[in-house]
């Protein structure tokens, strides 16, 4: 173990971390305007409504294979029947779908904003940069996932050494030497990952941590009558009478 492995995966992980939850508090609490994706939709729609439905289904189903390689361990899915031979083929099966989608629908959003005069227009060097950055992760975990189904059994394992390593940073002891013989392109994912959580908080991807639910409890809104009608109550609302107000500005 030499240095540089100690600070790439035993000390980078944690300034990514405090960087990340720093970094959105801050955003947070002094940018509260422009925590929004600042949507384009509104110069163009057609094209979006093709590639947002395929970049963010895809993404909840590449988060989901992620957190479930990472962090369920080899012997419960051993435990349950499941042979290494089943899960990567199933892996594989689930993963390259999503991850296609992805990039799929991000390439579509990137051609959407670089030949369309207005969106392009309202694309910031943040947006620019966040594009470049999703991009080479998504490319180098399809890339990785791909070559490694190919080898078949002599494909590297990640669920020996890179999920056990994730998992041993939540209990703050990182055991860094299984990451020492992880293959290259496992590396560059993971640390093209890490930037790119790192520049989280900067960006329009900042939105994603904020979940629309208080749509879901607000009030009815609530219809003024422009006539004489009686105004209907809706969840203690009052009548607002506004027939009889102006007779009496009369």
């Amino acid at each position: 173990m030499n240095i540089l492995d100690t600070f790439l995966w035993g000390v980078l992980p944690y300034m990514v971390i405090v960087i990340l939850i720093g970094g959105t508090i801050w955003r947070y609490k002094y940018d509260q305007f422009g925590w929004t994706t600042r949507s384009s939709q509104f110069y163009e729609s057609k094209i979006l409504k093709i590639a947002s439905p395929l970049f963010h289904y895809g993404l909840v189903g590449v988060l989901g294979g992620h957190i479930v390689g990472l962090m369920i361990p080899a012997s419960w899915t051993a435990a349950l029947g499941i042979t290494d031979e089943m899960y990567h083929a199933g892996a594989l099966i689930m993963g390259i779908p999503f991850g296609l989608a992805v990039l799929f629908g991000l390439m579509v959003m990137v051609f959407r904003r670089r030949t369309n005069k207005s969106v392009f227009a309202a694309t910031t060097i943040s947006d620019k940069i966040m594009y470049v950055s999703l991009m080479a992760v998504i490319v180098f975990g399809i890339g990785v996932t791909i070559f490694s189904a190919m080898q078949g059994h002599h494909g590297h394992n990640y669920r020996a050494d890179i999920s056990p390593w994730f998992r041993s940073l939540f209990l703050f002891q990182p055991e860094v030497d299984l990451m020492r013989d992880i293959p290259f392109t496992f590396k560059m994912h993971i640390l093209l990952a890490f930037a790119l959580f790192a520049l989280w908080p900067f960006t329009r991807l900042v939105h994603a941590f904020t979940a629309p639910i208080h749509y879901l409890f607000r009030p009815y809104i609530v219809y003024r009558s422009r006539g004489g009608e009686k105004v209907g109550r809706r969840r203690g609302w009052d009548p607002v009478g506004t027939s009889d107000n102006s007779s009496n500005l009369k």
